[in-house]
């Protein structure tokens, strides 16, 4: 798995809607990086290795280091706009960040022991109510995903956020509006598949019949 994402950089001046479309004719995203109390930086990056980054899982959730006019910097993703029919990246936002900036982070969940849970193996249908969790932490300890342990859940059982084991110094974004149980949602179940009780009821009854 990568450690580092690099993203090579230009600096550019120029703005509006035309500018734009010349970049992309040329094989370019435009971007921008703001925060981390500097002014925002205009920048473009070549289309194809920006895509090539983002066929990867942990760059959308992982500190990025920027290499532009002999600079770098160090940001995350905040922002993505693609082309609504086309396989096109239109723009791409990013945020600086130091290693102790407190941020807000969409972090995948990973959901282990899926096939060996007793209620699969009983039959149970999965439901993934969440597939990521907002996250609030220090840059340095973003997680580059969560796991969710399914292995001993059983037919009917719900995992909730409060079940999650979370790295240390990470926090739920969900969990610092307050209440706790009001925040608490669910993220994944195992569930009876859809008449089965009623199959298993239809048995017992013809079962009783026969007896009879």
């Amino acid at each position: 798995m990568q450690d580092d994402f690099e993203i090579e950089a230009v600096s550019r001046s120029d703005q509006g809607k035309g500018a734009s479309r010349r970049l992309r004719r040329e094989g370019l995203v435009p971007g921008i990086i703001y925060g981390g109390g500097r002014d925002p930086e205009m920048f473009a990056t070549k289309h194809n290795v920006l895509l090539q980054h983002l066929d990867q899982e942990a760059f959308y959730s992982h500190i990025l280091t920027v290499k532009m006019d002999g600079r770098v910097q160090k940001v995350v993703l905040k922002d993505l706009q693609r082309h609504p029919a086309k396989p096109f990246v239109t723009h791409v936002d990013l945020l600086r960040v130091a290693a102790t900036d407190r941020i807000k982070m969409q972090v995948p969940l990973h959901f282990l022991g899926e096939d060996v849970a007793p209620g699969v193996k009983a039959g149970g249908q999965v439901s993934h109510t969440m597939n990521d969790v907002a996250v609030l932490c220090e840059a340095k300890d973003l997680p580059e995903y969560i796991e969710v342990n399914m292995e001993t859940m059983e037919l009917g059982d719900i995992l909730h956020l409060s079940d999650l084991q979370l790295p240390e110094g990470v926090v739920l974004e969900a969990f610092s509006h307050g209440d706790v149980e009001e925040h608490d949602a669910p993220v994944v179940s195992i569930q009876v598949p859809r008449g089965g009780e009623a199959a298993e009821d239809e048995g017992e009854e013809e079962g009783e019949t026969t007896e009879e």
